[in-house]
């Protein structure tokens, strides 16, 4: 039950943004194993001036950068997650064309009874 936010700059195209949405669905299936048309997920566009990133950690970025959030049940491995990470550059550098140094991913982790998917049930706790 993974929900996504994406953050991008402004300008892509509505297939380059289908593409990321399409690459993460496919790498969570492969990965983390989840449901069919199990698919939460939001991209967020900012402009140049509200969108900023650094060369931390000795990773060349660019203005193609994607910042990649992403919430999930706190029962997923270490293992799930680096195939996870693995998995999502080597999808987003198929389609749309993102290289490696711009896909920026974070995993929080939690608990099951934190999530309420409809008619403020807490259907997993």
């Amino acid at each position: 039950m993974p929900l996504l936010h994406i953050s991008l700059q402004a300008g892509q195209p509505a297939a380059y943004r289908q593409a990321i949405f399409d690459s993460l669905y496919q790498a969570m299936r492969e990965a983390l194993d989840v449901p069919d048309d199990d698919q939460f997920m939001t991209i967020t566009e900012h402009d140049p001036s509200n969108f900023r990133y650094g060369k931390a950690f000795g990773v060349d970025r660019s203005d193609d950068l994607v910042y990649i959030q992403i919430t999930v049940f706190s029962t997923r491995t270490p293992q799930q997650k680096q195939a996870l990470f693995r998995r999502i550059a080597e999808l987003l550098g198929e389609n749309p064309g993102i290289r490696p140094e711009d896909v920026f991913v974070i995993v929080l982790d939690a608990a099951k009874e934190n999530w309420s998917v409809g008619h403020g049930l807490a259907k997993f706790a």
